[in-house]
Protein backbone atom coordinates (compact mmCIF):
# COMPACT_ATOMS: atom_id res chain seq x y z
CA UNK A 1 0.00 0.00 0.00
CA UNK A 2 1.54 3.60 -0.58
CA UNK A 3 2.08 5.84 2.04
CA UNK A 4 -1.02 7.82 3.07
CA UNK A 5 0.15 10.86 5.00
CA UNK A 6 -1.56 12.80 7.62
CA UNK A 7 0.00 16.11 9.19
CA UNK A 8 -0.15 16.10 12.80
CA UNK A 9 0.48 19.28 14.99
CA UNK A 10 0.73 21.02 18.24
CA UNK A 11 1.35 24.60 19.58
CA UNK A 12 2.46 25.06 22.61
CA UNK A 13 3.55 27.97 24.97
CA UNK A 14 4.98 28.79 28.20
CA UNK A 15 3.23 29.81 30.90
CA UNK A 16 6.18 30.53 33.50
CA UNK A 17 9.47 29.31 33.52
CA UNK A 18 9.28 25.73 33.39
CA UNK A 19 5.18 25.53 32.98
CA UNK A 20 3.93 25.29 29.21
CA UNK A 21 0.90 24.15 27.76
CA UNK A 22 0.37 22.09 24.69
CA UNK A 23 -2.59 22.83 22.26
CA UNK A 24 -3.53 20.38 19.84
CA UNK A 25 -5.75 21.36 16.22
CA UNK A 26 -8.89 20.05 17.78
CA UNK A 27 -8.38 22.72 21.09
CA UNK A 28 -7.82 19.91 23.75
CA UNK A 29 -4.58 21.62 26.28
CA UNK A 30 -2.54 19.97 28.50
CA UNK A 31 -0.16 21.86 30.86
CA UNK A 32 3.17 20.27 31.96
CA UNK A 33 6.82 21.08 32.92
CA UNK A 34 8.82 20.77 35.70
CA UNK A 35 7.51 21.47 39.21
CA UNK A 36 5.26 19.83 42.18
CA UNK A 37 2.02 18.62 39.93
CA UNK A 38 3.02 18.69 36.21
CA UNK A 39 3.54 15.89 34.24
CA UNK A 40 7.08 15.99 32.99
CA UNK A 41 8.35 15.85 29.16
CA UNK A 42 9.41 12.31 29.95
CA UNK A 43 6.38 10.86 31.90
CA UNK A 44 4.34 12.31 28.94
CA UNK A 45 6.44 10.11 26.62
CA UNK A 46 5.70 7.47 28.68
CA UNK A 47 2.05 8.54 28.61
CA UNK A 48 1.87 8.25 25.36
CA UNK A 49 3.08 5.20 24.84
CA UNK A 50 1.11 3.21 26.71
CA UNK A 51 -1.96 5.63 25.72
CA UNK A 52 -1.01 4.44 22.05
CA UNK A 53 -1.33 0.97 22.51
CA UNK A 54 -3.84 1.18 25.49
CA UNK A 55 -6.48 2.58 23.05
CA UNK A 56 -5.20 -0.38 20.42
CA UNK A 57 -5.88 -3.19 23.38
CA UNK A 58 -9.07 -1.88 24.76
CA UNK A 59 -10.71 -1.49 20.73
CA UNK A 60 -10.08 -4.92 20.11
CA UNK A 61 -10.93 -6.36 23.52
CA UNK A 62 -13.65 -4.38 24.78
CA UNK A 63 -16.02 -5.21 21.82
CA UNK A 64 -15.84 -9.02 23.26
CA UNK A 65 -16.78 -7.82 27.08
CA UNK A 66 -15.99 -4.85 29.42
CA UNK A 67 -12.53 -5.30 31.44
CA UNK A 68 -13.30 -5.42 35.19
CA UNK A 69 -9.33 -4.00 35.49
CA UNK A 70 -7.77 -1.78 32.86
CA UNK A 71 -4.70 -0.40 33.80
CA UNK A 72 -1.40 -0.22 32.36
CA UNK A 73 1.69 0.86 33.71
CA UNK A 74 4.60 2.15 31.39
CA UNK A 75 8.36 2.44 32.99
CA UNK A 76 11.88 2.83 31.99
CA UNK A 77 14.94 3.84 33.00
CA UNK A 78 16.53 7.53 33.04
CA UNK A 79 20.07 6.98 31.69
CA UNK A 80 22.34 10.19 31.81
CA UNK A 81 25.95 9.92 30.79
CA UNK A 82 28.39 11.77 28.48
CA UNK A 83 26.62 10.87 25.06
CA UNK A 84 22.83 12.64 26.59
CA UNK A 85 20.11 11.79 28.48
CA UNK A 86 18.13 8.72 27.02
CA UNK A 87 15.25 6.32 28.61
CA UNK A 88 16.26 2.33 28.24
CA UNK A 89 14.03 -0.67 28.84
CA UNK A 90 11.00 0.54 28.04
CA UNK A 91 8.06 -1.77 29.43
CA UNK A 92 4.41 -1.18 29.04
CA UNK A 93 2.49 -3.54 31.54
CA UNK A 94 -1.36 -4.50 31.37
CA UNK A 95 -3.09 -5.55 33.84
CA UNK A 96 -6.30 -6.57 32.44
CA UNK A 97 -9.22 -8.77 33.61
CA UNK A 98 -12.46 -9.58 32.15
CA UNK A 99 -15.67 -11.10 33.36
CA UNK A 100 -16.66 -14.64 33.74
CA UNK A 101 -18.17 -16.40 31.17
CA UNK A 102 -18.41 -16.73 27.18
CA UNK A 103 -18.01 -12.86 26.49
CA UNK A 104 -15.15 -12.23 29.40
CA UNK A 105 -13.46 -15.74 27.65
CA UNK A 106 -13.57 -14.13 24.10
CA UNK A 107 -12.24 -11.05 25.11
CA UNK A 108 -9.49 -12.45 27.67
CA UNK A 109 -8.26 -14.59 24.40
CA UNK A 110 -8.06 -11.28 22.31
CA UNK A 111 -5.85 -9.65 24.74
CA UNK A 112 -2.15 -11.33 23.22
CA UNK A 113 -3.30 -10.87 19.43
CA UNK A 114 -3.87 -7.29 20.91
CA UNK A 115 -0.77 -6.42 22.36
CA UNK A 116 1.31 -8.12 19.47
CA UNK A 117 -1.07 -6.00 16.71
CA UNK A 118 -0.83 -2.86 18.57
CA UNK A 119 2.97 -3.29 18.80
CA UNK A 120 4.12 -4.65 15.57
CA UNK A 121 1.65 -2.52 13.11
CA UNK A 122 -0.90 0.28 14.89
CA UNK A 123 0.74 1.79 17.90
CA UNK A 124 2.36 4.90 16.17
CA UNK A 125 3.67 6.29 19.38
CA UNK A 126 5.84 3.61 19.88
CA UNK A 127 6.65 2.40 16.34
CA UNK A 128 8.26 5.70 16.09
CA UNK A 129 10.07 5.36 19.11
CA UNK A 130 11.46 2.55 17.73
CA UNK A 131 11.86 3.09 14.48
CA UNK A 132 14.00 6.27 15.94
CA UNK A 133 12.84 8.23 13.37
CA UNK A 134 14.98 11.86 13.65
CA UNK A 135 13.78 14.92 15.15
CA UNK A 136 14.77 18.67 13.88
CA UNK A 137 15.09 21.41 16.16
CA UNK A 138 14.80 24.74 13.98
CA UNK A 139 14.66 28.69 14.56
CA UNK A 140 11.38 30.46 13.33
CA UNK A 141 12.97 33.56 11.69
Amino acid sequence: MPDQTTPKKITMSRESEGVYTVTTESGAQLTFGRGEGLVSPVEMLLAAIAGCSSIDVDMMTTRRAEPDTFEVTATAEAVKNDEGNILREIQVAFDLAFPEGEDGDKARARVASALKASHEKYCTVSRTVEAGVPVSLVEKV
